[in-house]
């Protein structure tokens, strides 16, 4: 399947129909769901980077489970906006995992999301460095859903009031 922006997928998707959000990191793929309005993005949690084949399988599960629609990937560009390596690999790795699943897929700006949700964590919720190792790659899925979710609300329904 081809990546759409976010607009794209998100006007595509059946009434009712759930994004689920992935943070892909180098060992973890953090997860995220939005409610079946499009409005809100709650963390739901982490799986181990694996073979395609694998991750590809358990996000299926997920998304059957879920009444998942399409994926949103989180896209590391590099600091000044441009498309690096990381980049790259992360544009290869969701139009894969879009073909494998069968779902369609957007990507997203994911820069400074980590470090973001680090410093809520830590200010907001005063979180031990242990607790938020286990919490961290699920709330910058989230986190990166939720600005996608957020800056196309209002795409196609002419301004925002």
């Amino acid at each position: 399947m081809a990546l759409f922006p976010m607009a794209g997928l998100r006007a595509s998707l059946p009434r009712g129909a759930r994004i689920l959000g992935i943070d892909p990191g180098a060992r973890v793929l953090g997860l995220a769901l939005s409610d079946v309005s499009l409005l809100l993005a709650s963390p739901y949690g982490a799986l181990r980077r694996s073979k395609l084949s694998v991750n590809a399988r358990e996000i299926a599960e997920i998304a059957a489970r879920e009444g998942v629609g399409g994926l949103l990937v989180g896209l590391p560009l590099e600091m000044d906006g441009r498309f690096g390596p990381a980049a790259q690999s992360a544009r290869d790795w969701a139009a894969a995992l879009s073909e494998a699943t069968g779902l369609p897929a957007a990507l997203w700006d994911e820069r400074l999301s980590s470090a973001a949700v680090n410093r809520a964590l830590i200010r907001e919720a005063d979180m031990s460095r242990a607790r938020r190792a286990r919490v961290v790659d699920a709330a910058a899925a989230a986190w990166i859903l939720q600005a996608a979710l957020d800056a196309t609300r209002h795409a196609g329904e002419g301004p925002p009031p």
